[in-house]
């Protein structure tokens, strides 16, 4: 077997087409129970391994016009997704992480769009690459859970369910009764991307949560808590809502809004809105759903796609 030198993957950012959240759980650390469905959107982040020496340790390179508090010099690299991903799929295959990762960050930080998620996700993927493991998406995923609630999900992207805490993913095939349901309601097709420089934090919004509840009506019940602590995310919302966005919701925990756009015209609307109002500080166009991309390095069969 060829093995490759380097391995990257394109994974793309989630958001939650409904998010349901219940009570906090003890056994879980306090996380709440979830119950939402994913959808992954072709924002992504490159993450790149390539095999280092025996005993060199691994290294990470941080690249991207916005990369908030991953910029700051007290970051601990050594808490970083991609890295945490590394020791995990390290020990679970018993190696030593002697590997070398950079990230060419794209997704925004802090954002609801699990961007630190899905690097943790290219690094797994990217690992089983590099090292020949071969292991299915069921057992990466086993690995992904053992990090966070969205990182199972991220592995193969597309539409899925999310229980527990988020962690247990059912796949949604969109060919199965379900994936074509969501895709006639509008989950799907392009998309639009209302990007903030500031960040929020998701344990904020869950605490805020806990104070004022769900809005009526709101499929994602984080929407009421973070527009409150961040309302120019509300005022995006209504203005895509108002220029004709099938949806428009606070992406997760937010701040970032999604809209979904129709038809050219729509987007045009919405895009003009949002400027026009500085409701938002970036505007990322993207298509749902998606799925990661891992490309190998010094294999003959060069790139290939994530299976569902």
């Amino acid at each position: 077997m060829t093995v490759p030198a380097a391995v990257s993957v394109d994974c793309p950012a989630k958001t939650n087409l409904t998010l349901e959240v219940g009570r906090p759980r003890a056994e879980w650390g306090g996380r709440h129970e979830l119950d939402t469905i994913y959808c992954a959107i072709s924002l992504t982040d490159t993450v790149t391994a390539a095999a280092k020496p025996a005993g060199a340790g691994f290294s990470l390179d941080l690249a991207g016009e916005h990369l908030g508090d991953l910029a700051a010099s007290s970051s601990d690299m050594r808490r970083n997704h991609a890295v945490l991903a590394l020791f995990a799929m390290a020990e679970a295959c018993g190696r030593e992480p002697d590997v070398a990762l950079s990230i060419d960050k794209r997704i925004p930080v802090g954002a609801g769009l699990a961007g630190g998620s899905a690097d943790a996700a290219a690094t797994i993927l990217a690992l089983n690459e590099l090292w020949a493991l071969d292991w299915p998406i069921e057992r990466l995923r086993e690995v992904a859970a053992t990090l966070g609630a969205d990182m199972p999900f991220c592995v193969a992207g597309g539409y899925a369910r999310g229980t527990g805490y988020g962690e247990i993913i059912e796949p949604i095939d969109e060919e199965s009764e379900l994936g074509r349901a969501l895709q006639a309601d509008g989950y799907a097709g392009e998309v639009l991307v209302g990007a903030y420089g500031d960040q929020l934090s998701t344990p904020e919004v869950y605490r805020a949560f806990d104070a004022v509840g769900a809005g009526e009506g709101e499929r994602n019940h984080l929407q009421k808590a973070a527009v409150s602590l961040h309302p120019r995310s509300g005022r995006a919302i209504d203005e895509a809502l108002a220029a004709g966005a099938r949806h428009a919701f606070v992406s997760g925990s937010g701040p970032s809004v999604v809209a979904f756009t129709p038809t050219p015209d729509v987007r045009r609307r919405v895009i003009a809105a949002w400027e026009r109002s500085g409701a938002v500080d970036r505007i990322i166009a993207a298509e749902a759903p998606a799925r990661p991309r891992v490309t190998a390095v010094g294999l003959p069969a060069g790139s290939v796609t994530v299976a569902r």
